[in-house]
């Protein structure tokens, strides 16, 4: 894969995004294809991913979606396969520690700026996607970021 059919991908990511779909959504969908997984089964399967969660505000949706590639990409299928979980894991938290310097948090409460339990914050009902929500929010920057970590992460295994 060259570092230009990465870069389309990772622009495919914040475009997914800017669509409407969700933080994890738009990361996983934008890979998927290369696991044999189509479009449309990987935003199923991120879909309750966003929002920190099922829009709880715990671990950012882009970088679940990372976790999500992850997993397609090295997870182990053998249940006692303990060297494959740990390469797995390995890579998770590798990735991740980029994500967190990148971005300062991998939790979305943080990365959103909302303190407490701000119950419309976390409520399950989705904020309307509109020019203010895009305008406000840092998501776009971090699906662009979590999709750059997971290109960066596939280029470095070919070089």
């Amino acid at each position: 894969m060259t570092p230009q059919e990465l870069d389309h991908r990772v622009a495919k990511a914040v475009e997914n995004f800017m669509q409407g779909y969700g933080c994890a959504q738009s990361v996983v969908a934008a890979f998927a294809d290369l696991y044999g997984l189509d479009e449309t089964m990987a935003k199923r399967i991120a879909a309750g991913f966003g929002g920190g969660v099922g829009r709880m505000r715990m671990m950012c949706g882009a970088v679940s979606g990372i976790v999500m590639l992850v997993g397609l990409d090295c997870g182990q299928t053998e249940g006692a396969d303990r060297e494959g979980k740990s390469a797995c894991y390995k890579v998770v938290q590798e990735l991740l520690a980029k994500s967190k310097a990148e971005n300062g948090s991998l939790i979305c409460a943080e990365i959103l700026g909302i303190q407490g339990h701000d119950k419309a914050a976390c409520s399950y009902v989705p904020s309307p996607r509109t020019a203010e929500y895009y305008r406000t929010r840092p998501c776009a920057a971090k699906v662009e970021s979590a999709a750059r970590i997971f290109a960066d992460y596939l280029l470095s295994k070919t070089s």
